[in-house]
C-alpha cells in the first residue's frame, strides 16, 4: 500500500481498437449487498513501461496508481492486482463486508475478445485452454530433460553422480520455436485471467505468464 500514489482526478477514455497496441483495461463492479450499492472501478495498465504499473479509476475518475504488484485500498476493503510477464493475471477484491465482485477486461480488449469468444463458444474455448494446458506441460518437460542433460555435463557433476543424455534432442531452432508456442500458450491462459502452476513454472523459465 506504500506504494500506492493519489490521481490526478483526468476522466478514463473509452478503449478504443487501436489501444490494444498500448495498454489493458478491466472492469471491477462491487456491489455491497446490504445497500445493493454498487461501485465501479477500472484497473488500466500501460504495455512496455520500464516499471510495470497500473491506474486505478472510480466511476471513471482517477484516484490511485502503482507500481505492480499492487494492493489499493478502497471502500470497505481493498484490491489486489498481481501480474506476470505477460501482463495482469489477477485481480481480486478483498473484503470484511459482505459484498459480491466481478472483474472483466474491456469488451474492445484483446481479452475482451477472447471472453466474448469463450462465452459465445464455450466447447471450443474450453478445447483451446485444454490445449493451451497441454503445450505447457510438454515445453516442461522438454526443458527439465536438457537442463538436466546440461547440468550433468559438468565434470565435478559427471564423475561424482554420472550423466544423463535426453531421449530427445532439439535443435536452437525447434528450441525457439518451443519457447514461442509455449508463451503463446501462457498468454492465451493469461487473456482468460486463469492461472495455472504450469504458467508460474514457465513465467520463471523466462517464457509468460481466475480473479
Amino acid at each position: 500500500m506504500k506504494k500506492v500514489k493519489a490521481g490526478d482526478g483526468h476522466l478514463l477514455k473509452p478503449y478504443r481498437i487501436w489501444n490494444i497496441f498500448t495498454h489493458s483495461l478491466f472492469h471491477l463492479e462491487i456491489t455491497n449487498k446490504a445497500d445493493r450499492n454498487t461501485t465501479y472501478y477500472a484497473l488500466k495498465s500501460r504495455y512496455f513501461s520500464e516499471e510495470p504499473s497500473v491506474d486505478l479509476y472510480k466511476e471513471g475518475r482517477h484516484i490511485a496508481f502503482s507500481k505492480l504488484p499492487a494492493v489499493f485500498p478502497v471502500d470497505d476493503g481493498m484490491i489486489e492486482v498481481k501480474n506476470s510477464t505477460s501482463g495482469i493475471n489477477k485481480i481480486n477484491y478483498v473484503s470484511d463486508q459482505d459484498a459480491i465482485f466481478s472483474v472483466y477486461p474491456d469488451k474492445n480488449s484483446v481479452r475482451g475478445f477472447r471472453r466474448g469468444f469463450h462465452q459465445r463458444f464455450p466447447v471450443i474455448s474450453n478445447f483451446i485452454g485444454m490445449l493451451a494446458i497441454i503445450i505447457l506441460l510438454v515445453s516442461l518437460v522438454l526443458t527439465v530433460l536438457q537442463l538436466t542433460e546440461t547440468l550433468t555435463e559438468i565434470p565435478w557433476v559427471a564423475e561424482n553422480i554420472g550423466t544423463f543424455t535426453s531421449p530427445i534432442s532439439l535443435s536452437l531452432w525447434e528450441n525457439f520455436a518451443v519457447a514461442i508456442i509455449a508463451a503463446t500458450a501462457a498468454t492465451e491462459r493469461a487473456f482468460m485471467l486463469k492461472r495455472h502452476w504450469l504458467i508460474d513454472i514457465e513465467a520463471g523459465n523466462g517464457f509468460t505468464g481466475e480473479q
